[in-house]
């Protein structure tokens, strides 16, 4: 008996023993590990990787920067059905274990030795947190150690909830998709809350290896997967049977969300914004910082003035004929899957792409550009289409005759509205340009086109391209001498003038753009038919120092040599500091500051940069208590007499009615601007505005030479600013531009400036006390608005600056 004692005490003894010699081992591995294991802690101030979304004014949504597809949803707005299925399929007893699940690590075990094809991990929901946020994706013993360890001491720090939190919003989805939000909008377009079983379940399926469940790659052992969590969700009583066979029997849905300012034609206007994001924040804070942005960008106005531009671009470049095919392709097998290769251009719909197959001396037959699935492979069906010589190549001065157009060649068509199959022969014009639309009060802007295609040139013409405004500048000139004593029936001689630029410069004679001079005339002839030498003498009599003050204020210029030829336009600026120098010639002078963004919050949504700076007093009233009523108070810069804004807006409308804009009167309503040809017609202006729009553009080369000889921005800029207008005001009531107090609408003689009522007669705004009298005696120029500086007529070069 004592025998047997001593035996069961020896080996209790060795158990003891055992038991510490193995506690004291784990221990110290424990103790071992922990020295290096990261702060678990940091877990409470997580700021995820979020995506900046920029959203038109409307709301919708433009565009999207990060580095990782990612929208952070707090937890108690995940749907219940959701954080089901992650449970059902990642971790079953997350609610219960202390976080490491020994019941999964069995049950992982065995179904590995059963060799079942789906392998599940033995990782709890907190482990994979533990994982993605604090460690690596190394597959060592060391790494799973860590991972238990920091497992236990997460579940001893933070609640279910926000560990599952934390979960949903960092895994990976794949398609470059990370947490639930961000994965349901990209996969099937809809939030979180929208998803059915079907769709929750595809979702939870994704974690362990998105690539292997790829939505088209591997269709079927996505549908599997997705099944199995389905099973694994009725199982766990998360849903019905009857509601699981249902979602089963489901397609598996994925539509991938394809996200492109092109929708809107806005590449240019998104990538400015994307750019003055960029200066203001920091790259990180952009791309991490789950900014959203609410634009000024009137998706509607966008469109129209894309379409406007495109089609005076193209217009012009079809009158110098077809330059041939951009490229051709091999016609031996296929001619389908060797077209879909050829790069197309993303964002000039409804262009496409199309290969000639044949042709003949009626025109050509065409194959069309395949299109691709949404797995990226090419569709099977080859459409096919027509160019008829009558209709779709008659611009091309018989280009489609056999031995302009052959098999293999590669062009641009376009389908000609009202006759199904045929299609109309383009070309990617080589002349470029720009146009701006802003609300002229305000300074926001609607849209903005930087050229032809961002998807050919990100090269934004509006903002960047400096050129010469030509005689888009003059109203700045007049204005100036309205603001300094002229008024608008002040007489200004048309006739040759010399200017000496010094020695060894010469003599420079600014010719007008007819080569004639037709004598005295009031300063309104000189801005309706852009007489140059009348504005030279103007800018003499008033002095270019004075001119520079008020270009700089407009902020056309930042620092303007005071030289005569700039007078003419002769310096360069952009479209979109044109554009706002107008708008505040036609809004009574108030400063604008361009803007292509309204506001914008940090993830928090609190509003950290904000355009209207207007001071509403009153709007913090905690409650109504018969307190005067909320007013905003503008503290804007006045930086034009509101009387002469008017003047010079009246003078601009002349433009339009009967000088160089009347290709504008065909919109039909109150509109203003003014054209400007440069030097050997380089560039082609138009700005103007409504009441309440303002609109400029250009059209040029990007390397600067002629468009030719007959080229004027009458002909080609004006009627892209009417096309543009007729599409922007189409439903919008014509209302005249607004009479300030004080203005004295009084009828003149619209070429002498004297009080007449009979014929050729128009109203004329005069300031108070500046009427001209019942006789008016034409002199050879107005009065003299200040003493002239004698290095004002010294000039930077040659040449008459701004022509027509």
């Amino acid at each position: 008996m004592r025998l047997i004692a001593r035996f069961f005490g020896f080996l209790f003894a060795t158990a003891a023993l055992l038991f510490v010699i193995g506690a004291a081992g784990v221990g110290l591995v424990v103790w071992n590990f922990e020295k290096d294991l990261p702060d678990y802690t940091q877990l409470k101030n997580y700021e995820p990787k979020v995506m900046t979304r920029v959203h038109a004014g409307d709301g919708s949504l433009v565009a999207e920067y990060a580095r990782e597809r990612r929208l952070y949803l707090p937890g108690a707005a995940i749907p219940p059905l959701v954080k089901e299925a992650f449970i059902s399929a990642e971790d079953k007893n997350f609610y219960h274990h202390a976080g490491v699940d020994p019941e999964g690590v069995v049950r992982a075990t065995l179904v590995l030795l059963q060799g079942d094809r789906h392998v599940q991990g033995a990782s709890t929901i907190t482990q994979q947190v533990a994982k993605n946020f604090l460690l690596t994706n190394e597959r060592s013993f060391e790494r799973k150690i860590k991972e238990a360890l920091l497992a236990f001491r997460i579940e001893g720090a933070y609640s279910k909830d926000r560990i599952l939190e934390l979960y949903l919003n960092e895994i990976y989805l794949g398609l470059g998709n990370y947490g639930v939000a961000a994965a349901a909008l990209n996969y099937f377009g809809k939030s979180v809350n929208e998803l059915s079983l079907a769709q929750v379940a595809y979702l939870a399926a994704l974690p362990k290896a998105p690539n292997n469940y790829h939505p088209f790659n591997k269709r079927e052992r996505a549908i599997e997967r997705r099944n199995w969590v389905i099973d694994r969700m009725v199982e766990n009583g998360y849903a019905t049977r009857a509601d699981g066979e249902k979602a089963k029997a489901e397609p598996l849905g994925v539509n991938p969300r394809v996200l492109s300012p092109n929708s809107f034609a806005a590449g240019y206007f998104a990538e400015e914004v994307r750019r003055e994001l960029g200066e203001r924040y920091g790259e990180k804070k952009l791309y991490e910082g789950g900014l959203s942005v609410r634009t000024t960008l009137d998706p509607k106005m966008q469109l129209m003035a894309r379409r406007a531009l495109v089609d005076g671009l193209v217009r012009y470049d079809e009158a110098g004929g077809f330059r041939g095919p951009m490229r051709r392709i091999d016609m031996g097998g296929d001619w389908g899957v060797a077209l879909a290769e050829v790069p197309t251009l993303g964002d000039v719909a409804p262009w496409r792409l199309a290969v000639v197959i044949d042709a003949n001396e009626s025109g050509a037959r065409i194959g069309l550009q395949p299109k691709r699935e949404k797995s990226g492979e090419i569709e099977r069906e080859r459409e096919l289409g027509w160019l008829a010589n009558s209709t779709g190549l008659k611009w091309t001065r018989g280009a489609g005759s056999r031995s302009s157009l052959t098999p293999g060649d590669v062009v641009y068509v376009d389908p000609i509205e009202g006759k199904p199959g045929q299609f109309r022969l383009r070309q990617i014009p080589a002349v470029s340009g720009a146009i701006v639309a802003m609300d002229l009060h305000t300074g926001r802007v609607f849209a903005m086109v930087g050229g032809f295609s961002y998807d050919q040139s990100e090269f934004n013409r509006a903002t960047q391209a400096l050129r010469q405004p030509g005689s888009s500048f003059k109203p700045i000139v007049y204005a100036t001498a309205l603001d300094n004593g002229y008024t608008p029936s002040s007489i200004v001689l048309d006739a040759p003038i010399e200017i000496d630029q010094g020695p060894g410069l010469g003599v420079w004679r600014p010719d007008n753009f007819e080569g004639k001079s037709s004598g005295p005339h009031t300063l309104r002839y000189g801005v309706e038919h852009s007489i140059n030498q009348m504005t030279v003498r103007l800018a003499r009599d008033v002095g270019m120092p004075l001119i520079a003050e008020y270009a700089k204020r407009f902020g056309i210029y930042d620092d303007m040599p005071p030289y005569l030829s700039m007078s003419l336009g002769s310096g360069e600026t952009t479209v979109l500091r044109m554009v706002t120098a107008y708008s505040m010639l036609a809004n009574g002078g108030k400063r604008v500051k361009p803007t292509l963004i309204d506001r914008i919050q940090d993830r928090y949504g609190h509003t950290i940069y904000r355009h209207d700076e207007r001071i509403c007093e009153g709007c913090d009233a905690a409650k109504w208590d018969n307190q005067p009523e909320p007013r905003l108070i503008d503290k804007r810069e006045q930086v034009l007499d509101p009387l002469t804004s008017y003047q010079i807006t009246s003078i601009m409308e002349g433009v339009v009615q009967r000088g160089t804009g009347q290709a504008v009167k065909a919109v039909g309503k109150h509109l203003a601007g003014k054209t400007g040809t440069t030097n050997d017609a380089k560039d082609l202006w138009f700005v103007g505005f409504s009441p309440d729009l303002a609109v400029g553009l250009y059209m040029g080369y990007d390397q600067p030479r002629s468009l030719g000889d007959s080229a004027q921005a009458a002909h080609y800029a004006a009627p892209i600013f009417r096309d543009f207008m007729i599409m922007a005001l189409k439903d919008k009531p014509d209302m005249p531009f607004r009479v300030p107090p004080g203005i004295k609408l009084i009828s003149v003689d619209a070429r002498s400036g004297q009080r007449s009522t009979g014929a050729g007669s128009i109203l004329e705004a005069f300031k108070p006390g500046t009427a001209p009298p019942d006789s008016y005696a034409a002199s050879d120029s107005a009065p003299r608005a200040q003493a002239v500086n004698p290095d004002a007529d010294r000039l930077v070069g040659t040449g008459t600056g701004g022509l027509y």
